[in-house]
């Protein structure tokens, strides 16, 4: 694994910190052919969060609860993201694409005007841990061709920083300059993976005008605010407010966070199912198109 070292300066004392403004805890759900998982974003609590339409949390060494996967289905309109934890999941398309994501390994597709996968376990059995994230397009780039982005664990920099805090970086630039590999997403988004050792302390600028949330999935940990801070145990998500700045603590135990980030495209959203556009005419134009084999 890549890695690099540095220190986090501290926020300018004009900077305001992006505290926690609603939390939404995971709902039990199951999808393709039967997986269970946790939907935390696209439930009835929180139905999405520009640019973000949905974020999924599948954790089972069950093989009863995964085995099954994700069979072929089309996605037309947006991103899908699939950032593992623990376990394999191999992934084809009609276009020819096909390949295993690994634990600490990234796939982030853009589906733009039609795709056909499937998205299935290559174990049977054991610990599958991972994330899914759904990403809009803005409707300028909705028909654009199908294209993929994948990185291997080792191609995912590890940058260390003071008081024993790791931050893998998928997508994004952080304050002490570690770049992820992926890049070109018109949404601009930050997708990183912070672990917090017991006691130790996380801040990253955000930019202001960015959609961003905290999602813990091992441990608690206290994001501070302007007023109180709010603690996140894991499975719930912190949307946070308006602000510059977020700042995370860890409790008395070892901790590990999702922070992402991106720019809100501000548009008209269209949904049903696998499909994302702008508007109801588009959305009945995708149905035909996959009916009729043009995806």
């Amino acid at each position: 694994m890549t890695s690099a070292t540095g220190t986090t300066r501290p926020a300018d004392a004009t900077a305001r910190l992006r505290g926690v403004r609603r939390t939404v805890t995971g709902m039990p759900a199951s999808d393709g052919a039967g997986v269970r998982l946790s939907r935390i974003i696209g439930q009835p609590g929180l139905d999405m969060v520009d640019p973000f339409l949905l974020l999924d949390e599948f954790k089972s060494d069950r093989p009863e609860d995964y085995i099954a996967g994700f069979p072929e289905h089309p996605h037309r309109g947006f991103e899908t993201v699939t950032y593992m934890i623990a376990g394999r999941v191999r992934h084809a398309d009609n276009k020819g694409h096909a390949g295993v994501i690994e634990a600490g390994g990234v796939q982030w597709m853009t589906a733009g005007r039609g795709i056909v996968h499937s998205e299935m376990p290559e174990q049977e059995d054991g610990l599958l841990w991972g994330f899914q994230l759904w990403v809009n397009l803005p409707a300028a780039d909705k028909m654009k061709p199908p294209a993929y982005q994948e990185f291997p664990a080792e191609r995912i920099p590890a940058e260390s920083r003071d008081g024993g805090v790791v931050v893998r970086v998928i997508a994004g630039t952080t304050a002490p300059g570690t770049t992820g590999p992926v890049t070109g997403i018109p949404t601009a988004p930050a997708y990183l993976d912070v672990a917090l050792a017991a006691g130790s302390r996380f801040e990253e600028p955000l930019p202001a005008a960015s959609s961003a949330f905290v999602y813990p999935f091992q441990g608690k940990v206290r994001v501070a605010g302007n007023g109180a801070a709010t603690e996140l145990a894991a499975g719930t998500l912190g949307l946070l407010g308006p602000g510059d700045v977020v700042r995370i603590e860890a409790g008395d135990d070892d901790a590990r966070l999702l922070l992402v980030a991106g720019r809100p495209l501000g548009e008209p959203v269209a949904r049903y199912g696998p499909f994302v556009m702008s508007t109801k005419a588009e959305l009945t134009r995708a149905y035909q198109d996959f009916q009729a084999g043009r995806f």
